[in-house]
């Protein structure tokens, strides 16, 4: 039991170190910040939801389906940096009101929200080597739990985040927005860049050997 719990702990924090979820309200405020609050909190709820299930999916089959693809991590996370450079770009430019209003809750919930800032490459890719090092039904299910732990705490954040919309009234959400919009567009280059070393370093060892 002490080492489950040991591993429960390591599972736990490493996901939410990746999630990030104190970061993660800024860009979600910037992107629900002028709906409704009950439709904010549906929109957080899916997110988390659709983080869940693609995290819990890539943990069960997530290096089957990339092997049968013939897709490699580095692409994964690669093209998570793209979609994330187009969604910062419609921050900084203002159009990201545009598109909630066109796409609804839903769209704003499911891209950029639930994937592929909550469940991105790195919360996937973490997920599949705990599941590598898994012994045994007993640590599988440890990893579970740690995944739905993270998911609750995310969504308790998310949940509450809806108090600082009152403090910053709309001019405060348009600065936000804006801020959101250049850390997205940071963390966007940063998914890229590492995603390119990552290939550089996988062909340079293949080469080599």
């Amino acid at each position: 039991m002490r080492v489950n719990l040991k591993f429960l702990g390591e599972v736990y924090v490493t996901l939410l170190v990746i999630v990030d979820p104190p970061g993660m309200v800024p860009v979600f405020l910037a992107l629900t910040g002028t709906m409704p609050p009950r439709q904010r909190m549906k929109a957080g709820t899916q997110a988390v939801l659709l983080a869940l299930g693609v995290i819990v999916g890539f943990a069960v089959a997530g290096q089957t389906l990339l092997d049968y693809l013939h897709v490699q991590l580095p692409a994964l996370q690669g093209a998570g940096g793209l979609l994330l450079v187009l969604v910062a770009l419609q921050l900084l430019t203002g159009k990201a009101d545009e598109t909630e209003q066109q796409g609804g809750t839903t769209n704003v919930a499911l891209v950029p929200i639930g994937t592929p800032l909550l469940a991105g490459p790195g919360a996937i890719v973490a997920t599949m080597l705990f599941v590598r090092r898994a012994d045994g039904l007993a640590e599988y299910a440890v990893i579970g739990l740690g995944i739905l732990l993270v998911m609750l705490t995310v969504w308790l954040v998310l949940r509450f985040s809806g108090g600082i919309v009152k403090l910053l009234r709309p001019a405060g959400i348009e600065v936000l927005t804006r801020i959101a919009g250049l850390l997205l567009a940071a963390i966007a280059v940063q998914l890229i860049a590492d995603a390119v070393d990552a290939f550089v370093e996988l062909y340079t060892a293949a080469y080599s050997g």
